[in-house]
């Protein structure tokens, strides 16, 4: 098959594609990620026409290479340091700009699991022990008496035996062989391409990927494994494939290539953003699962429970007592535009349920360049104040730690 026409595209940017471009296997994919909310493909007079949403990566269809590159807010040299940071692993040596070739993010993944897996060979992969059945002329492990007698009635030339021997071929090591294999497909660079072929027949491979990415959800992490969290980290998002609609819990999709929604790499910045920022005062961020959400009952259907997407425990100022700040990632241009009424009314609700009713209180974060920026509505109505709503813009040029210290001196400086 020859080259695939490349296609590239700016977050939130659109393509025309000619009808001969995309095949009827191509059309059912991009209309699956179509419902994840990936991207749009709308039929047009001419052929098709191929808009991206607030995705980036790199999609290989049969005939076209779809190549999405970071337009809004975190820019493209940054895009890795701020993903290694929301998933709370190192910064990879690859985290090079995004302009320097037509690879682009995939490529960049790949690099950075090539990374990890070569640190893993060079330290010595985990080994467990694993039951086996095997026959052979020469007895080891424990000899299976049941299979001897109904199988070999008796003789002994063949036997059949249960060994317990401590091998590499375990699941640590099987989702990277797999991750390895799947990030082939994406990959342009010869030598990327070479490095990943060569490194991949040093790990056993796991018998679907799906499978792997099972695997991946089961993994509990202890002193035994724990050198492998970051590897894993970079296996899953390749996994994962075209569609990722969260950051690290999605059914994957059909298409080959690597893709990565940006609202949900601003959640997951947001939530160690604030949790960091906060530390060094005493606060902390309260677990998800605490059955502190705003409840709403007695509409139709069932009862429905909604909580932000970062809520803070901080200690209140001259008194014994903590308080709760909500706080909501944005991923919006609020850099440029006045916040959505939407939005100032699902924050007054965060604030009315989780603050004190004299001074409710709601923190919106969103993504900006061009320095740090913070400003702050005063909701106002007949009998006085609603809530107050802090816009916080965190300039993604900077450094993630130099974030944090700006975030933290933001909230330092209010009078909690």
């Amino acid at each position: 098959m020859p080259d695939r026409v490349p296609v590239p595209l700016g977050e939130y940017e659109s393509a025309p594609l000619e009808p001969g471009q995309l095949t009827p296997r191509d059309i059912d994919r991009l209309q699956a990620l179509q419902a994840r909310g990936c991207l749009t493909l709308s039929r047009e007079r001419t052929g098709w026409r191929l808009k991206a949403d607030a995705t980036v990566g790199v999609l290989v269809l049969d005939r076209v290479r779809v190549v999405i590159s970071p337009k809004f807010a975190i820019p493209g040299e940054q895009l890795m340091s701020w993903l290694a940071y929301a998933l709370v692993t190192p910064v990879p040596a690859t985290a090079r700009r995004w302009a320097t070739g037509p690879d682009g993010y995939a490529d960049l993944i790949a690099a950075a699991l090539l990374e990890q897996c070569e640190r893993l060979l060079r330290e010595g992969l985990r080994r467990d022990y694993v039951r086996r059945r095997s026959v052979d002329s020469v007895l080891r492990g424990r000899l299976d008496v049941a299979a001897q007698a109904t199988r070999r009635y008796g003789q002994l030339d063949q036997l059949h035996m249960r060994t317990f021997d401590r091998e590499a071929d375990i699941w640590d090591n099987r989702v990277l062989g797999s991750a390895l294999k799947v990030a082939l497909g994406p990959t342009t660079s010869p030598d990327l391409a070479r490095a990943l072929h060569d490194i991949a027949g040093a790990f056993p491979e796991a018998p679907t990927p799906a499978a792997a990415l099972r695997a991946l959800d089961c993994t509990h992490y202890t002193r035994l494994n724990a050198r492998y969290r970051h590897a894993h980290t970079w296996a899953r998002l390749l996994l994962r494939g075209g569609g990722v609609s969260d950051l690290l819990a999605d059914q994957g999709a059909t298409a080959d290539g690597v893709l990565l929604r940006m609202p949900a790499l601003w959640e997951a910045v947001v939530r160690r953003l604030g949790t960091e920022a906060v530390g060094p005062r005493g606060g902390h961020a309260v677990p998800g699962g605490n059955g502190a959400g705003i409840i709403v009952r007695g509409d139709l259907g069932n009862t429905s429970t909604f909580r932000p997407d970062l809520l803070l425990s901080l200690p209140a100022r001259g008194t014994a007592h903590r308080r709760l700040l909500p706080v909501d990632a944005k991923y919006k241009r609020y850099d440029r535009h006045g916040v959505s009424a939407d939005d100032v009314h699902q924050l007054l609700t965060y604030g009315g349920g989780y603050g004190p009713a004299e001074d409710p209180i709601a923190v919106i974060v969103h993504p900006r360049t061009g320095g740090n920026a913070q400003r702050v509505l005063r909701v106002r109505g007949p009998n006085g104040l609603l809530g107050t709503v802090h816009v916080l813009g965190v300039d993604t040029r900077t450094t993630p730690e130099q974030a944090t210290d700006w975030v933290s001196s933001v909230l330092t400086e209010h009078p909690y």
